[in-house]
Formats: structure tokens, C-alpha cells, sequence
């Protein structure tokens, strides 16, 4: 159907199975839909074939920097996404107009990496093409106008997004619909870390294609083990809330690297490249041995990572079995073990901007031993995350931002589904 006529079917409710799954609320729904309908007509014309697609931005649950030494972590879906108009341009080129940016345009003739690219959108979109060409899926031409609930610096991983729907509107518009969203997802990774420059980790592009909660192991990163996890969170009447604190001006690049740095230093006393490859009773056995040849920061790092890394996995578990007073606990224990030992909830070249520790400090006695928080993604400055009871929730909204602004605090759900090809009903 042209573009006019998807506008009137989602005006006339053809949607409205899809959009009651993705969101819960099908008026709102369909307004931003239509929204995009609009603009795709503005930039393209009411072409033909149009379909629609929508990829969510993530949270990490658990397993807070286990990533990177080849640990396992929980990852959620959130009920904010990027949605696209898209529709075949019967050329070789793919036009992206994102609302709020430049078009980027995409000529498929010429598929190599562009270092002028390193950052941009257009380098995402290149690297996806290229990506899934090289792993046999075919690709073509197409227009699409993209627009993003997904919030900015909030730690919710709003280019994973982007690259997870580019990947869903390929495998719609030119493979139907057969492209694993296990594959999106690393044809993502792969497109941020060599066409992007940005040597990101996995974690991002798998819980944005998979929805839901996803469980991932990383000890093998060229096959990660993934396991979806059925848990309704609204029906334990709870909410999860992210705060964002307000980012640090400082930059904070060296902070994440010596994680990692740091990391490895352990893991090289055993002769391993990460700690996960590193026994922990090892690891404790021998501590005099490691403080010789690390620092102590090192030493609480690793320490974290072997308790986060098991933690992550219970977390699962308890999620699985419906425990969910058991998992609220592990959150917490992960957050206290951030706060202690990875130490990442302020930066020691900013340490009197403590927004994070604050929030967590004024969460916790809020909540009086209900519910649970923890620190929000790679940490430092940023954003807290809250599993909160829906009974507190908005005396609680009103009560933190009070402190850090209106509007700080983001009311989010958990979505169970990934990147997504809507269909009419």
C-alpha cells in the first residue's frame, strides 16, 4: 500500500494488535506513526510498498561492566524506541532522514569503511548494508524517515537502536522477514565497532533485537549463548525508573578504559586475556601474589567482576522461577558492589560531582528496604536505575525530582518484544 493508505489504516485501527503489544497505549501509538507517515511523504513522496518497523532502546539489569572481560549479563528492552516509515526507492542507494538530523544517504556500490564517517549515522547504515551483504542476505535500495523516543544520554543505548531497526527493515523490505534477530544484532556490533569506530561490546545490539529480558553469556563473544527470559514486571505492580543525575562535564573516556585496564591486569597474573577465564578461587588463593603485581583498585575491580558475573546469572534464574523478592535483592547487592568495589558512580578527576552516589543515597531511603536501585549503565556520571512499587512511584517521582529537575525521572516498562516488522491486524 502507498504511504497514504498506511496512514489511513493505522488511523483506522489496522495496527492496533501491534501497537497494544509494542506500547500498551494504541492512541498514542498511532499519533507517532502517523507523525512519520507525514514527514516520509515531505522527503519522498507517497511511494508504494511503504511497511512500518520499530527497534527499542535497552537497560542493562545486571552484570554491571561483565561484558567486557567475556562475562554474562541481564539486558532489557524498553518500552522507547526509534520507528521508521520504510519503503523500497527502486534504486542502489538507501536515504535516511532521521527527524532532527541531515539525510544521510547511502550509495550501495560503495560499501567501504569511511573514516570521515567515524560517528555518524551514516557510517551505521553503510556497515549494516555491508554487514548483512557479506553474510549472503540481500540488500537494495529503500527510503525511510526514522523518529526516536529513545532518550539521549540516558544510557538506554539509542544508536544500538538505530542500528537494530536499519538491520529489521533490510530483512523486511528484502529478505522476508528472515534475518535472525541474534544476527541483526552482531551485524550491529559489527557495524559500530568497524565502520563507526567505536569499539562497543554486544550487550546493547542482542537486548535491543531480542526484547524482553535477555540473559547473555560472552565467554564466547563470536557465538554468545542467549536466552530470553519471560518476566511480566507489571505484574508484581512494579515500574522501573531511570534518573538521570545530570552528566559530569569531565570527560570520562579514561575512567571506562581503566576498567578495563585494570581488569587485565589481573588477568594477565594468571596468564589469561580476561577474568573470566580466570578460576576465582584462583584468583583468591593468590592474592598476595596479585596485589604485588596490580593495584588495590584493581583488585576490588576483579573482585566485583567475579561476584557481578554470578550474580547476573541468578538473576536469571530467579526471573525464571518467578522469585522476584530474590532478584530485587541480587540488583541491590549489584549496586552496593558497583558503589564498593568497581567503584563507578563518580569519577575521581570530578570527585565533588557525586550526582549518582546522591541519587542512590536519597533512592534507598525513599524506598526503606522496598524495591531496589543500582547504577545505570558504564557509570561515573549519568543515570540510576529503580525497580520501584507502583504504590510509591509517584511520590517518588516527585520526591527525586525535586532534587535533580523536573523531568529527570523517566517512567519506563520492560517491552517483550525486540526489533519489529509491524503487521496489520
Amino acid at each position: 500500500m502507498t504511504v497514504t493508505e498506511l496512514r489511513k489504516k493505522i488511523l483506522d485501527g489496522g495496527f492496533s494488535d501491534s501497537f497494544q503489544l509494542l506500547y500498551g497505549n494504541k492512541e498514542e501509538a498511532a499519533k507517532r506513526y502517523v507523525f512519520a507517515c507525514d514527514r516520509f511523504v515531505e522527503y519522498f513522496g507517497d511511494s508504494d510498498n511503504a511497511e512500518l518497523f520499530s527497534a527499542p532502546g535497552r537497560t542493562e539489569v545486571g552484570g554491571n561492566h561483565t561484558d567486557h572481560q567475556h562475562g554474562c549479563v541481564l539486558a532489557g528492552s524498553v518500552n522507547l524506541d526509534v520507528i521508521a516509515v520504510a519503503a523500497k526507492n527502486n534504486s542502489n542507494k538507501v536515504r535516511i532522514k532521521s527527524e532532527g538530523f541531515e539525510m544521510d544517504e547511502i550509495d550501495l556500490n560503495d560499501l567501504v569503511v569511511n573514516k570521515d564517517e567515524y560517528g555518524k549515522s551514516a557510517a551505521l547504515i553503510r556497515g549494516m548494508c555491508e554487514g548483512l551483504k557479506k553474510k549472503g542476505f540481500k540488500i537494495g535500495g529503500f527510503d525511510a524517515f526514522t523518529t526516536s523516543n529513545v532518550l539521549k544520554g540516558s544510557g538506554l543505548s539509542s544508536s544500538a537502536a538505530f542500528e537494530v531497526l536499519v538491520g529489521f527493515i533490510i530483512s523486511g523490505l528484502y529478505n522476508d522477514d528472515s534475518i535472525s534477530a541474534v544476527e541483526i544484532a552482531k551485524t550491529a556490533q559489527y557495524a559500530e565497532n568497524v565502520f563507526f569506530g567505536k569499539p562497543c561490546g554486544l550487550m546493547d545490539q542482542m537486548a535491543s533485537a531480542i526484547g524482553g529480558f535477555t540473559a547473555i553469556d560472552f565467554a564466547d563473544v563470536t557465538n554468545p549463548v542467549v536466552e530470553k527470559v519471560d518476566f511480566d514486571l507489571t505484574s508484581k505492580n512494579y515500574s522501573l525508573c531511570i534518573v538521570n543525575t545530570g552528566g559530569s562535564h569531565a570527560d570520562l573516556t579514561n575512567d571506562y578504559a581503566d576498567i578495563t585496564a585494570e581488569c587485565k591486569s589481573v588477568s594477565k597474573v594468571f596468564g589469561k586475556e580476561y577474568l573470566r577465564e580466570v578460576d576465582p578461587k584462583e584468583f583468591y588463593s593468590n592474592l598476595p601474589r596479585v596485589r604485588s603485581k596490580c593495584n588495590d583498585r584493581a583488585v576490588l575491580r576483579a573482585m566485583h567482576f567475579f561476584a557481578d558475573n554470578e550474580r547476573a546469572i541468578k538473576e536469571k534464574e530467579a526471573l525464571k522461577s518467578g522469585q522476584f523478592d530474590a532478584f530485587l535483592k541480587l540488583v541491590n547487592e549489584s549496586g552496593n558492589s558497583s558503589f564498593k568495589y568497581l567503584q563507578n558512580v563518580f569519577s575521581v578527576s570530578c570527585y565533588k560531582e557525586q550526582g549518582i552516589s546522591l541519587a542512590l543515597a536519597l533512592t534507598e531511603r525513599f524506598l526503606n528496604g522496598r524495591g531496589a536501585c543500582r547504577v545505570h549503565g558504564g557509570g561515573f556520571a549519568g543515570t540510576i536505575q529503580v525497580f520501584i512499587p507502583n504504590d510509591m512511584l509517584e511520590d517518588y517521582k516527585l520526591y527525586i525530582e525535586s532534587v535533580f529537575g523536573q523531568g529527570s525521572c523517566y517512567v519506563l516498562n520492560i517491552r517483550p518484544i525486540g526489533g519489529y516488522h509491524l503487521k496489520a491486524n
